[in-house]
């Protein structure tokens, strides 16, 4: 459903329940922690035990799964967990990848089996139980289909007040408020380059300096190297800086977000969107977007008041790829990011609006309730 971030093992969800009551769950995942981090969310607040099943995927898996139809052919199955009977009674799955092994699945079970999708299906809507997608998408409102606000996540306050006071000591000395910058990636038709991350710097840096404040930065898995390297040689005010690594017990990315008074998101992923938000502190956008990909309604990006941007063949592919793709399996994160700073739930870093409070969503209780009387229903019939 939406593009990685970063992951902290106070960010990690809960492990797999325990408990030997209530439907049997499955849980398919891939390599995107984002989706992983949706699917766990739902589970945990279903309250049901569930297992988690991995899987890898052969380079061609979109010529047999898209193409072909073959559910299982993509499959690496000598770097995947075994699947078999007892087959379980949910399916939770997100990504185009999984979603033959879980129609696979339901065939096995003779039906039995309840498929839930979080995002963009690229199979037909009616191939699963529920559809559970979020405005950046074009899923037709179809009666298996729940749409919500934003992203599902497993942010609480618990975990974001267990995370601060384990990073709370390491940042005392930087003068208040803090305001966390979350940074991501590119995520076509967007792209996060040197460029891109120099304007971001110089733009939070401006807001810490006009409140007197300091910036806790937190790179993530996307961030190439060149664009951090641009980002902490912009920022010229008191600065926590973290170049993402692979030992997860470094990554304060959980902290950052309980302990700032302020939050910066980049515009590309809609996971940190929706957990920025969840904290119910100002939270500000940064376009990544110029002429025909800005985020914005109107005005220029933060990146088209710094001149001339000189062209990139790959924006011609962008475009083509855009307006030439189906409706269907588009994604428009702009449909997100608009109503979130139209209704002041956030703003645009650099327009000197300053965000309210955003309220805490309740998607992920509206999205549970859904899955249970969908799975009800079903059974029952």
């Amino acid at each position: 459903m939406s593009a990685e971030r970063p992951v902290s093992p106070a960010a990690e969800p809960g492990q797999p329940t325990a408990r030997d009551t209530g439907p049997r769950v499955w849980l398919l995942t891939g390599f995107r922690a984002g989706d992983k981090a949706q699917m766990v969310a739902l589970a945990e607040a279903l309250g049901w035990p569930f297992e988690i099943k991995r899987f890898a995927y052969k380079p061609y898996e979109f010529v047999t799964n898209i193409l072909l139809g073959l559910k299982r052919a993509g499959v690496d199955w000598r770097r995947s967990d075994e699947i078999g009977p007892p087959w379980p009674d949910l399916v939770i799955t997100a990504g185009r990848r999984n979603e033959p092994v879980a129609r696979w699945i339901k065939e096995q079970s003779k039906g039995r089996s309840v498929i839930v999708h979080l995002g963009r299906p690229w199979s037909k809507v009616a191939d699963f139980d529920l559809v559970i997608t979020t405005p950046q998408y074009n899923v037709p409102q179809l009666a298996n289909v729940l749409q919500i606000d934003l992203p599902l996540h497993g942010v609480t306050a618990d975990r974001m007040t267990a995370a601060a006071e384990y990073w709370r000591n390491k940042i005392t000395s930087l003068p208040r408020p803090w305001i966390a910058v979350m940074v991501g990636g590119n995520a076509p038709p967007y792209v996060f380059d040197a460029r891109m991350a120099h304007c971001l710097g110089q733009e939070a840096a401006q807001l810490a300096r006009q409140q007197g404040g300091s910036l806790l930065v937190a790179t993530s898995p996307r961030t190439k190297v060149e664009a951090s390297d641009a980002l902490e040689a912009a920022i010229d005010v008191p600065c926590h800086f973290y170049r993402w690594s692979a030992q997860p017990e470094n990554n304060p990315y959980l902290g950052f977000l309980g302990l700032a008074d302020q939050i910066v998101v980049t515009g590309d992923s809609m996971s940190m969107v929706a957990e920025a938000c969840a904290t119910g502190k100002p939270v500000y956008f940064f376009d990544l977007g110029y002429g025909w990909t800005r985020m914005r309604e109107s005005g220029p990006s933060p990146v088209e008041k710094n001149g001339p941007i000189p062209f990139r063949p790959k924006r011609l592919l962008h475009w083509l790829l855009f307006h030439g793709l189906s409706h269907r399996i588009r994604r428009d994160m702009r449909n997100m990011l608009r109503p979130l700073v139209a209704t002041g739930r956030a703003a645009w870093l650099g327009d000197n609006h300053a965000p309210s409070r955003p309220a805490v969503s309740g998607d992920l209780a509206q999205a549970a309730a859904r899955v249970k009387q969908v799975f009800g229903q079903l059974r029952r019939s």
